[in-house]
């Protein structure tokens, strides 16, 4: 038998605390018993008493959650005769579970599909089946969900199919299509089991062959209904359209058609399908849509399962019906249930309507017996009654006096009543022992009855068993008549297979239809033969089994007639025993009247007393039970209605409890959904729903503390409850959905927390469910998670720049303006550098310089138009976005996109700062060509991240964005046209020695060689460190820029009050993104401008595809 490897954690964990918690593992524990033993690896058919027991577990409650919990962990890869087993067990749920196994089984659509895929593609018999039949599964669940009106079972009236069809021709087209794909994965498992059943040889009633046939009996109930259902659109589709448009639907029905017949046909000339379902008969023809009359004569095929029959195991009822509660209980008994009884609610559509009139009358009831809440004065009844217990006091001691001097006389008889009881008891005991030998004596006799009743069945046995036998005989005899005649019949068709045999050299087209009538008659005699030897084979078993039965029942019977003599010996014996003790009971009888006298005569004087003193006690006796009379039914009023409104502040209770703890399940079961996975949130948002979490705490605690201290009003735990359930699952789920944005050390932490929270939320509505644990529950134990995931989320907060969010408008447009300046600031330096070169230079250098300083000024001039047009998108952009907002709130709302037009800016006016400051020490032969190289790569790069931050928020059909783009080109040209500048210059002015080596000698040229290579390895050594100095450069960069890091050169204390320099450190960019957020899946609180900064690494990817550009 096959075993379920991973049973769910929350079946594991469970500890059975109360009855309804015993109840449920007790049914966790059945459901895992049948689903391992309906499941399992044997090539045996599944059981229907177990495939039953699922069914019924998915009506307890009402879904397939525990059934999915255990079939998940089934090792289905491992055995295809397992995965062929779990596709029928799941086929019979879909059809006869609770309507919610639908919804359960879409969420597991993909390891349905998962395990029809791995064994698709193995060359494996059962392994096409269950490639096949998880197709048709999946096409099942697809056309139920998206046809609701049709249950799993298709079992609906011809309204229902009218009303689904509707009257739109192209909704009726399509519903026909859908049923023909349904149809034809019906279809394709039936054809590919009886291919496979007619490969191995295979007969219906061994085992492997009754494996592969048990899943054909829900095709078959399927399969009938679709049928119907295709033939009434048909001819509906008739109606509506022409012949020619539907040529196509009446060809693929004709073709399902006689498939259908034909699996039909052959399904029910199989003894296995004989006895547990009635196949229809379909038509000779199919119905001839072309004639409208024909729907007349079309009859709906109705399939038919019999009545099955009692097994050895009956499953227990789970689930329990009450139609209302009985006359004579009281509608009160809804709220007084206790826990461990099953709550039977009437099934009345005016539930509501009798809750609220329930509450009225115990309402008014309190008001009319205590009068109003917190009433200060006393009215006349409290004044009554304690006039009423005075009286009672009074009564009491005169009671008190009364009772002493009874209690003399009641001494003094009661000393002759004892004597009297102990002679009786000495009776009573003889008189017993006489009764209990008579009881041994009949309870002999019954039995001796009972074995003769026994003799007598028995030898009816034996003769029902004989008529048996003897129509066994004749049912052999007619058989082997039978087998007679289809000898000789075989010997006829041998015979005139001998006569065509000689007439085969006529022509070859002869020969080849002789062959073939030939293989056809030697197949069928091979057939008949193999049906008749089986059936003489199991009628002889029969008649063997009858006769050993016959020779049991002789032998039975020989010993029951051996025992009932014994026993009539015995029974004699007993009745003369029986008299004799009859005689003994008559003379104790008539001494037990003699002692009944003599005690009769002693009571007749007890009661004389006990009548003199009744008669004193008779006037005060009665005044004073009228006033207990009074006082206990006041009494037992007040503790009445008390109990009643404590059983109804703790249901209440409970039943809030009971929802939040479903609440919070579900928000549990979310973090490993992995439908959740693409749901993301944001840290500001999930520190909100923290604190407001943890708000909600100690709220609880004052609830709970308030209902300890009064039992009698719940009403401030209940709202307590309800809204820290909201809460708590609403954070549990926002650390969910954080987690899968935040590193992976943070997200584990996150996750394991929530997890944490979870658990000691779910203890604590569990320990507020059970009356005797409300009084330890602990809500504060719950404050502890919350602070943790509140802490985490303010980790995982993204660290923004040194500027307060309220001056980020100011900012832009500052560090805008600043930009601008520094570009305009280099172009006056440019032309001035142009002007000192021209006068201190002279010929191919004053060439050089004046090539290479037009360049930069051609450079900058591009720029400071691209910073422009960057400016005049930028104020589009908060038009048409800050609504009825200003630009700072506008600014404010989408603060990292604000910041990351501040880093471009500052990166296009410090890139711009250093271009100039190159190209000045170039000029004066005080700098290095290559630091104008990179400097122009550097100012490129800059301008492209100028431009990615624009774009983001930027709308594509803009033409201020058309005209930034084409800046951006024009930024790129003109870095090009530097670099192209300065690689030439730099060819021009360095002298180039010529190698001439014409006067060293063989050993000088060696000499130099060698020291040239030394050298070589040596630049490559200063090269290498370099590169890696580089890469550690920009590693730091990107920690810089994704912290958020302030200069060290500032005191921790101070805050930031002015931006960094542009001209001295290049300012730090936007922090990365570890996942890129899907839109359509993010959950309340993501925030909307994640996508406004473009990330650290984006300049240096743009840098270094610029460079390349440029190079090339």
């Amino acid at each position: 038998m096959n075993s379920i490897k991973n049973v769910p954690a929350r079946v594991l964990s469970r500890r059975p605390g109360h009855s309804l918690e015993a109840e449920r593992e007790q049914f966790d524990k059945t459901q895992a018993i049948s689903i391992s033993k309906a499941i399992n690896s044997q090539e045996a058919p599944v059981k229907e008493k177990h495939a039953r027991r699922i069914i019924l577990g998915t009506h307890h409650e009402k879904g397939a959650f525990t059934f999915w919990s255990y079939a998940i962990g089934l090792p289905l890869p491992s055995s295809a005769i397992l995965s062929w087993k779990f596709c029928h067990v799941l086929h019979k749920v879909l059809r006869d579970g609770h309507p919610n196994v639908l919804h359960d089984c879409q969420r597991y659509r993909s390891n349905i599909r998962e395990v029809g895929d791995l064994w698709g593609h193995l060359h494996d018999r059962y392994g096409q089946l269950v490639n096949i039949y998880t197709k048709l599964l999946l096409t099942k669940i697809s056309f139920h969900l998206k046809h609701p009106q049709f249950p799993a079972s298709l079992e609906v009236t011809d309204e229902v199919l009218e009303k689904a069809a509707g009257t739109d021709v192209n909704n009726i087209f399509q519903l026909t299509v859908e049923m023909f794909d349904y149809m034809d994965c019906e279809l394709k498992v039936s054809e590919s089991v009886f291919r496979q059943l007619n490969t191995a040889i295979a007969v219906s009633q061994m085992s492997s062959g009754q494996c592969r046939l048990a899943p054909l009996i829900q095709v078959i109930q399927d399969c009938s209904p679709l049928y119907h259902y295709t033939v009434k659109l048909l001819f509906k589709l008739h109606s509506c359209l022409p012949a020619d448009t539907l040529q196509g639907h009446r060809d693929r029905f004709h073709e399902q058609f006689h498939s259908l017949r034909n699996f039909f046909r052959r399904a029910s000339d199989m003894l296995y399908f004989k006895r547990l379902i009635q196949i229809p008969r379909l038509p000779e023809g199919p119905p001839n849509f072309l004639r409208a009359s024909a729907l007349a004569e079309h009859i709906k095929p109705v399939v038919v399962i019999p009545e099955e029959t009692p097994e050895d195991e009956e499953p227990e009822n789970l689930i329990e019906i009450s139609t209302g509660p009985p006359a004579g209980e009281p509608a009160v008994s809804l709220l007084s249930g206790s826990s461990s009884s099953p709550l039977k609610l009437p099934s009345t559509p005016h539930l509501d309507g009798h809750c609220a009139l329930l509450w009225q009358v115990v309402a008014d009831l309190f008001d009319q017996t205590f009068g109003p809440p917190n009433g200060p004065l006393k009215d006349d009844r409290d004044l009554q009654i304690e006039a009423l217990k005075r009286e009672v006091e009074m009564l009491r001691g005169e009671l008190e006096k009364i009772k002493l001097e009874a209690q003399r006389y009641i001494s003094q008889l009661k000393g002759q009543v004892n004597s009297l009881e102990a002679e009786l008891e000495e009776q009573r005991k003889q008189k017993q022992k006489a009764l209990v030998d008579n009881e041994q004596l009949r309870h002999e006799l019954a039995q001796l009855r009972t074995a003769q009743q026994e003799g007598e069945r028995s030898h009816s046995l034996r003769e029902e068993a004989e008529r048996r036998a003897s129509a066994t005989e004749a049912r052999y005899s007619k058989l082997k008549e039978k087998h007679s005649e289809l000898v000789s019949i075989h010997a006829e068709l041998l015979r005139k297979n001998a006569d065509t045999a000689k007439q085969l050299t006529v022509t070859q087209q002869s020969q080849e239809e002789v062959a073939r009538v030939k293989e056809q008659l030697a197949f069928q005699m091979e057939q008949v033969k193999r049906e008749s030897e089986l059936k003489l084979e199991e009628q002889s078993d029969q008649l063997e089994k009858v006769k050993r039965e016959l020779e049991a029942k002789d032998g039975e019977l020989a010993h029951m007639q051996e025992s009932l003599r014994r026993m009539e010996q015995s029974g004699s014996e007993l009745s003369s025993r029986l008299e004799v003790l009859s005689a003994e009971k008559d003379t104790l009888t008539g001494a037990v009247r003699q002692r009944e006298a003599d005690l009769l005569a002693a009571q007749s004087l007890v009661q004389e007393k006990e009548a003199a003193l009744s008669q004193e006690q008779q006037h005060s006796s009665r005044e004073r039970s009228e006033l207990q009379g009074r006082l206990a039914e006041k009494e037992s009023q007040e503790q009445g209605l008390r109990q009643k409104l404590l059983d109804e502040q703790f249901a209440v209770l409970r039943g809030a409890a009971a929802e939040a703890k479903a609440i919070l399940q579900d928000a549990v079961s979310k973090l490993d959904d992995p439908l959740h996975l693409r749901c993301t949130s944001s840290p500001d948002y999930l520190v909100s729903r923290a604190q407001a979490a943890l708000d909600s705490v100690s709220a609880l605690e004052e609830g709970h503390t308030q209902y300890l201290t009064s039992l009698a009003d719940a009403s401030a735990l209940v709202a307590a409850l309800t809204r820290f359930s909201h809460l708590a699952a609403d954070t549990i789920i926002n650390g969910s959905a954080t987690s899968h944005l935040a590193p992976t050390d943070p997200a584990d932490r996150l996750m394991d927390t929530c997890r944490e929270c979870g658990a000691r939320a779910l203890e604590l509505m569990g320990q507020l469910q059970d009356q005797q644990a409300v009084q330890q529950a602990q809500p504060g134990l719950v404050r502890s998670p919350l602070q943790g995931i509140l802490q985490l989320g303010q980790e995982l907060k993204p660290k923004s720049l040194d500027v307060r969010q309220e001056e980020l408008g100011a900012m832009v447009d500052k560090e805008m303006a600043a930009t601008s300046a520094a570009i305009e600031d280099a172009v006056r330096r440019i032309e001035d550098m142009m002007n000192q070169a021209r006068h201190a230079s002279s010929g191919v250098k004053l060439e050089v310089n004046e090539r290479i300083l037009n360049s930069c000024t051609d450079l900058m001039k591009a720029i400071r138009l691209l910073v422009m047009t960057s400016t005049s998108l930028q104020k589009e952009i908060v038009e048409s976005g800050r609504g009825a907002a200003t630009q700072q709130e506008f600014y404010a709302k989408n603060s990292r996109w604000t910041e990351g037009l501040i880093s471009a800016s500052k990166a296009v006016g410090w890139g711009a700062t250093q271009l100039v400051e190159s190209a000045d020490r170039v000029v004066l032969h005080m700098g290095k060509y290559e630091e104008l190289i990179v400097c122009s790569h550097e100012i490129a790069a800059s301008t492209a991240q100028l431009v990615a931050a624009s774009k983001v928020k930027a709308d594509k059909h803009s033409p201020h964005l058309s005209r930034l783009q084409e800046c951006s080109r024009t930024v790129n040209e003109r870095a090009a046209n530097v670099v192209a500048s300065t690689k030439s210059g730099q060819e021009q002015i360095e002298d180039r020695d010529t190698m001439d080596f014409s006067g060293l000698s063989l050993i000088k040229l060696k000499k130099q060689e060698m020291e040239t290579q030394v050298r070589v390895l040596e630049l490559e050594t200063r090269l290498e460190a370099e590169r890696m100095r580089l890469g550690e450069l920009r590693k730091r960069h990107y920690a810089l820029a994704g912290v958020g890091a302030t200069p060290s050169e500032e005191e921790p204390g101070k805050p930031s009050t002015a931006p960094r320099s542009a001209t001295t450190k290049k300012p730090p960019l936007a922090q990365k993104p570890n996942v890129v957020p899907r839109q359509e899946h993010q959950v309340p609180g993501i925030s909307a401008g994640l996508g406004g900064m473009p990330p650290p690494w984006a300049a240096c990817s743009t840098q270094r595809m610029v460079s390349t550009q440029l190079n090339s």
